[in-house]
């Protein structure tokens, strides 16, 4: 499994009320090109093409829970499905979690999944969000 590795400024919009993870819709976009930690918005990322199934801005995480446990919160999403229809989706790496509900799109954090992954018609990948032990977790 892809480990997650969240962007830097992610924690100053926790912070600063940018997010409520439990309400905003958050997105899975796919990108060939290595996100950088220090990145902020959905613009900073070179997302591939949209087409054979693959749509501008990705597809939705859907939220399933998020909360607290003796001070640990942990943020679990359903995971994002990704289906090639009418042809091969863009070769892509990575891919990016952000909050499509906050304007700009900030950024919460990406999977480098260690190697180009080529998505043909008709197959389905899947970023599979871990549903145990969360996304992310906040102590």
């Amino acid at each position: 499994m892809a480990v997650f590795n969240k962007f830097d400024q992610f924690v100053l919009d926790l912070a600063t009320k940018v997010h409520n993870l439990n309400a905003d819709a958050l997105k899975v976009m796919l990108t060939d090109t290595l996100p950088v930690r220090t990145n902020k918005v959905k613009a900073d990322i070179a997302e591939i093409a949209a087409g054979n199934g693959y749509v501008t801005g990705g597809n939705v995480a859907a939220f399933n829970s998020g909360g607290d446990t003796a001070g640990l919160y942990k943020l679990i999403l359903a995971p994002a499905e990704f289906t090639a229809a009418g042809g091969n989706f863009a070769q892509f790496r990575y891919a990016v979690l952000y909050n499509s509900t906050a304007s700009g799109g900030p950024l919460v954090g990406f999977w480098d999944f260690g190697a180009e992954v080529n998505l043909t018609n008709g197959n389905v990948f899947i970023v599979g969000l871990d549903q145990v032990n969360g996304v992310l977790t906040l102590q």
